[in-house]
């Protein structure tokens, strides 16, 4: 809720309270997560000239989020440049996701080259520049990156879901057979994607596991399982990726029903055929 927090965070400078470190790197976050470029740049501004406070990493991280997110990589990599501190690995990722977004991938490579030199022991950086290599067509660079993720011992983190119904946690994995009900759960999940269809959402290439992800899975399992006017609550462990997000926001116009799922990064509440984030996370 990016709009409603900096309305809080206004409310508390009229009021004549002064924010602190924290306040700031809430704002910014909300900024970031809203696409709000000008008012973080202002607030980002205000913190240093009016309220004296020195940015910090997490500053930083939210203004290369929020720059990155809006295409200006440029202005994203002059601040990573004027930092009086050493960027963080969550500093770099956030220019590396940028880089993908925007399909800038000269500066993609400069961005994973500072996130390898830290070691940092997260797979997701790794995994996306493969990916970016990979769509670029080069298939060498992107095993080479892969190689370099064994080589230091580093594994894909699988991705996976979980709910709670009936007091009992329900945990799903891309492709996993392992669920009692697996059977009914795929026929329900295949009904859904038929009448979305029907919407006009067709399925990009990609591989078929894309097809059966765990929250996809979550969310046939909670229509089949809860009542209609119950919400269905999901966790998962990585960010949702964007064809899930595209699904479950069609399946929420055509079912009529409320999906609320916590990734890595945020809350979506989806509800008739959009989510809260606005497309944007």
């Amino acid at each position: 809720m990016g709009k409603q927090a900096m309305e809080i965070f206004d409310d508390m400078l009229k009021a004549g309270v002064k924010p602190d470190y924290i306040s700031y790197v809430a704002v910014l976050s909300s900024c970031s997560h809203s696409g709000l470029v000008q008012e973080g740049k202002s607030y980002f501004d205000m913190m240093k000239r009016i309220h004296n406070i020195s940015p910090g990493l997490e500053h930083y991280s939210c203004m290369v989020d929020l720059l990155g997110r809006a295409g200006l990589l440029s202005e994203a990599k002059n601040l990573i440049d004027e930092m009086p501190m050493e960027p963080t690995a969550e500093v770099w990722g956030a220019l590396l996701s940028a880089c993908k977004i925007h399909g800038n991938n000269e500066l993609a490579e400069f961005a994973a080259k500072h996130l390898f030199e830290l070691d940092s022991p997260d797979s997701g950086s790794y995994m996306l520049m493969a990916k970016i290599y990979a769509d670029a067509g080069k298939s060498d660079d992107s095993a080479q990156v892969r190689k370099l993720m064994r080589d230091k011992g580093i594994k894909k983190n699988p991705g996976y879901s979980w709910m709670e119904v009936d007091n009992k946690v329900h945990v799903f994995k891309a492709d996993d057979v392992s669920h009692p009900q697996v059977l009914a759960i795929r026929k329900k999940l295949d009904e859904l994607m038929e009448k979305i269809a029907l919407l006009g959402y067709v399925r990009t290439e990609s591989p078929r596991s894309e097809i059966h992800h765990s929250e996809k899975l979550a969310v046939a399992f909670g229509i089949m399982s809860l009542p209609t006017w119950m919400p269905v609550h999901i966790m998962k462990n990585l960010r949702i990726c964007s064809d899930c997000h595209t699904v479950i926001k069609l399946i929420s116009s055509v079912t009529g029903r409320e999906f609320v799922i916590r990734d890595a990064v945020r809350f979506h509440h989806f509800k008739g055929g959009s989510c809260s984030c606005g497309d944007y996370w």
